[in-house]
């Protein structure tokens, strides 16, 4: 699958509205929302069982999207901050958080849905300089570098990363009931 080439043109999105989408155990897209194909600019045949990663921009590090991985697939949430590529090279932030459909019988993970709002600007602003560092270590010296830095960025300032995004995105209010909300329509 190749990635369209990133260009610098920032979608802004609509704050009333939200992105959903619900990908298998593994990432593949299983449905996204009307705004998701809207934002994107892939039609629905486009993104339906194409890996979610279609939308990965290369200004994310990988270790980013470990952490999500991790804890996703351990059914426990996290929100992130993320910078999306469409499908014409232009990048979107959101904010985005994720809740795993279990099984009953099985007890294991059959989904993944993940919401996503506009990233507040002050997020962008703060997210962009850290990003960047986590790609630079990543390039030198691979993903555990830049986990270990990121874990160090945390102790220091002896912050957990839950509490350093729910400051940084505001996840409480009206943001939060958001988020409740959605899960509750979607699940």
């Amino acid at each position: 699958m190749k990635h369209p080439e990133p260009i610098n043109n920032q979608i802004k999105l609509n704050p009333k509205k939200y992105i959903v989408s619900k990908t298998d155990p593994k990432g593949i897209i299983e449905y996204g929302n009307d705004y998701f194909v809207e934002i994107s600019g892939y039609t629905e045949p486009e993104l339906i069982g194409k890996p979610h990663s279609i939308i990965r921009h290369p200004d994310m590090p990988k270790v980013v999207f470990k952490m999500m991985w991790d804890r996703i697939n351990e059914a426990k949430n996290i929100i992130a901050v993320v910078k999306n590529l469409a499908k014409d090279g232009s990048y979107y932030w959101v904010v985005t958080e994720f809740e795993p459909k279990i099984d009953p019988i099985t007890n294991k993970i059959i989904s993944h849905t993940a919401y996503r709002k506009a990233a507040p600007q002050k997020a962008i602003d703060i997210m962009e300089p850290i990003y960047a560092k986590l790609l630079e270590i990543e390039q030198e010296g691979g993903m555990e570098a830049s986990e270990k830095y990121l874990r160090g960025f945390f102790e220091e300032k002896q912050i957990t990363y839950d509490e350093f995004i729910d400051d940084l995105v505001g996840n409480k209010g009206l943001f939060k009931i958001f988020f409740t909300a959605m899960k509750k329509i979607f699940s």
